[in-house]
C-alpha cells in the first residue's frame, strides 16, 4: 500500500466523521423541539457507514475507505412530557418530545471527534514519512 492511498483512506474517514458530527449536532439542537418541519416530533438520526473500495485511481486492490451509506431515524418511542398548557398537548396533557438522549449524543460526539483526531494524526504521520522519504536521496 502506498502512502498516498493511506492519505485517501484517512481522508474518506475524515469526511465520514465530519458528517457524523453534523448529524449529532442536529440531534442535540432538536432535543427539546416539540415539532419539526413536518409538524411531527423530531426523530433522532444516526449515520450508517459502509466500506468504500479504494482500488481505483492507482491504489492497491483490497484497500478500503469509508463512506456514509445513509442516515436513518433511530427507533424508539417518543418521550411524553406533561405540559397541559402547551397547545401541542394531547387531551391528557402530554406533549410528544423527540427520542433524543443527550447523553448518548454526547458519547457519539466524543467518539466521532476522537476518530476524526486519529485520522488527522494518520495524515500528519504519513506527511512526515513522505517528507523523510524525500530526504533519503540527499
Amino acid at each position: 500500500m502506498s502512502l498516498f492511498s493511506t492519505l485517501d483512506i484517512a481522508s474518506s474517514a475524515l469526511s465520514a466523521q465530519s458528517y457524523r458530527l453534523n448529524v449529532v449536532a442536529s440531534n442535540l439542537a432538536n432535543a427539546d423541539s416539540a415539532t419539526s418541519s413536518t409538524g411531527q416530533p423530531y426523530r433522532a438520526r444516526e449515520v450508517v457507514f459502509a466500506a468504500q473500495p479504494m482500488g481505483n485511481g492507482g491504489g492497491p486492490a483490497g484497500a478500503e475507505g469509508v463512506r456514509v451509506a445513509g442516515v436513518v431515524e433511530k427507533p424508539g418511542a417518543m418521550k411524553l412530557v406533561y405540559q397541559p398548557g402547551n397547545p401541542l398537548a394531547n387531551k391528557e396533557g402530554y406533549v410528544s418530545m423527540p427520542n433524543v438522549n443527550p447523553v448518548d449524543e454526547m458519547v457519539n460526539m466524543i467518539s466521532a471527534s476522537r476518530a476524526y483526531q486519529a485520522n488527522v494524526n494518520v495524515m500528519n504521520t504519513t506527511k512526515t514519512l513522505l517528507l523523510k522519504t524525500l530526504t533519503l536521496g540527499a
